[in-house]
């Protein structure tokens, strides 16, 4: 049956994800976010999440906090001028780029927040190629010019030389990086002047003045500003919608997040121009229109997020109709009726009972055991998405429990970590569980492994690096002449793809050459994970 009242409700949301190279000023842009957007209450000197209960409400795992870094994925919703705004909270650390390419899959849009003294950065790139495979449109945030950095033009020059986008200033500032007084809102062409308050923990007061008065206040800083606009004009860096989309041009902002300058302008850019919720293409190619009946795509698990109650959530995004808590549907892998009794708006760690979600918006399943991501579920009408792609893993290392009393909780452990993609687990044919390879993109996936199997499975582990560097999918008839290759390995993941280890990439290659009846084909993120 056919819900008219999606569509409507998809037309409010906005789902878009924040990408950005360690330290640009992600985790700080997005608790900015939540504060202009009323999900946050004001501290003593910093930004505190509802009801005071955490100052970064993002990340959420211990070793985030210890760290300063984001290394898991987090959902924040709220509502922002009339429109529902859900976050996707990426991580920012580089061997977690599986983890940013799965949340990718769930939105309609990115943020790509620069440092202005440091420009495009290696993992900017990376993360810049997830959002052109995905077709997502990008908005630009070049961060912290209240501090020391670089000149305007050099950086949006450095921005369309290193990814091929045309930045699109849609603000300009007034003054140099590091004596920042205010943006030129290209739209109006007003001057917007900013006020510094304590430790960023209040919105930013503005204000806003005409060309003359700007000039009267700001001096020398407004007539530099107004030299770089005339150049800006002349070559005609406009904002051109259709070619935003496309993914040719980008929207491009320049504040500070941690003085909140700027990060008003930049939410209203996300609500005014990101695209919302629209038809999603199933695995063969056919549209599933907003107003079909049910259907969403798990993109992330994540389980011990409430460590008093152990759980397990399946963040689901809804693609299509209506979400009704307690409402029966298909998982479309099995087959079978899945029940979502227990389904939860999420912030960051905190949850909320969900009655009903509409296209665009999240939500959490507690203790979905049997989904996995990249399911789908749907109610009536079948459809399955495409699934998403593993990386190619480049780190391998063996993983044994040091306590064979604590056996139990490795097994359960692993599996569960596997199932989260934190790393991948590879299991050999002949011994099973016993000393699975942990396989992952760098090494902080094997940190966060470690630490997780440690303190929330109680499993002491060590890990005893192997000398296999790369990894290719196989098949059963090619299994066996590899297996008998000298530095080459066969092994199994959980969902009985085989994959042949190398331990190097001159002998991948040799072997490719000289027996091109093998199967070994590349993982589909190969491109995206090095």
């Amino acid at each position: 049956m056919l819900d008219e009242r999606a569509s409507t409700e998809a037309a409010r949301r906005r789902t878009f994800a924040i990408i950005s190279h360690p330290d640009a000023g992600k985790t700080t842009l997005t608790e900015k976010f939540l504060l202009y957007g009323g999900a946050l209450t004001t501290g003593a000197g910093s930004v505190k999440a509802r009801e005071g209960r955490r100052s970064v409400t993002s990340d959420w795992m211990d070793m985030e906090r210890q760290r300063g870094i984001s290394i898991t994925s987090t959902v924040l919703q709220f509502p922002y001028r009339g429109h529902v705004v859900n976050l996707l909270d990426t991580p920012g650390h580089r061997d977690f780029s599986e983890d940013t390419y799965r949340v990718l899959a769930a939105a309609d849009a990115a943020v790509m927040v620069l440092d202005a003294a440091k420009g495009i950065e290696p993992q900017t790139l990376k993360l810049f190629e997830v959002c052109r495979e995905r077709g997502l449109p990008l908005i630009t945030f070049i961060n912290k010019w209240d501090r020391p950095g670089r000149d305007p033009l050099e950086v949006i020059d450095e921005v369309e030389a290193r990814i091929g986008v045309v930045p699109t200033p849609l603000t300009w500032p007034v003054g140099l990086s590091g004596d920042f007084r205010g943006v030129v809102d290209r739209r109006t062409g007003d001057y917007v002047r900013f006020t510094r308050v304590a430790r960023g923990a209040t919105e930013a007061p503005e204000e806003t003045l005409g060309a003359a008065a700007a000039e009267a206040t700001e001096g020398e800083a407004w007539t530099r500003a107004a030299d770089e606009l005339s150049l800006l004009d002349e070559v005609g860096a406009d904002h051109d919608d259709e070619l935003f989309r496309a993914g040719e041009t980008s929207p491009t902002f320049f504040g500070s997040a941690l003085t909140n300058f700027g990060v008003r302008l930049l939410l209203d850019a996300v609500v005014d121009l990101a695209p919302s919720p629209s038809s999603r293409l199933d695995q063969g190619d056919k549209e599933r229109p907003l107003d079909s009946p049910f259907s969403g795509l798990v993109f992330k698990v994540q389980s011990n997020m409430d460590k008093a109650h152990r759980d397990r959530i399946a963040y689901l995004r809804v693609s299509s109709g209506r979400f009704e808590r307690g409402m029966v549907v298909t998982h479309a892998r099995t087959h079978k009726p899945f029940a979502t009794k227990y389904a939860h708006s999420v912030f960051g760690q905190e949850r909320e009972t969900v009655e009903v979600a509409w296209p665009g918006d999240v939500v959490g399943l507690v203790n979905a055991t049997d989904v996995r991501v990249g399911d789908t579920l749907y109610l009536d009408e079948h459809v399955a998405y495409p699934e998403i792609p593993s990386f190619a893993p480049e780190q391998f290392a063996v993983a044994r429990v040091r306590d064979t009393a604590k056996a139990k909780q490795f097994r359960r452990g692993v599996a569960q970590l596997d199932e989260e993609g934190v790393v991948q687990v590879l299991r050999d044919l002949d011994l099973g569980d016993q000393a699975p390879v942990l396989a992952a993109v760098g090494p902080m996936q094997f940190e966060v492994a470690v630490h997780r199997l440690e303190t929330e499975f109680g499993a002491p582990v060590e890990l005893s690096p192997t000398g296999y560097t790369v990894a290719r999918v196989t098949d059963e008839v090619s299994t066996v002449p590899l297996r008998s290759m000298r530095g080459v390995t066969v092994l199994q993941r959980a969902d009985g793809t085989r994959l042949a280890l190398f331990e190097s990439k001159f002998w991948l290659d040799r072997v490719v050459a000289e027996q091109p009846d093998l199967v070994l084909d590349p993982l589909v993120g190969n491109g995206l994970s090095g």
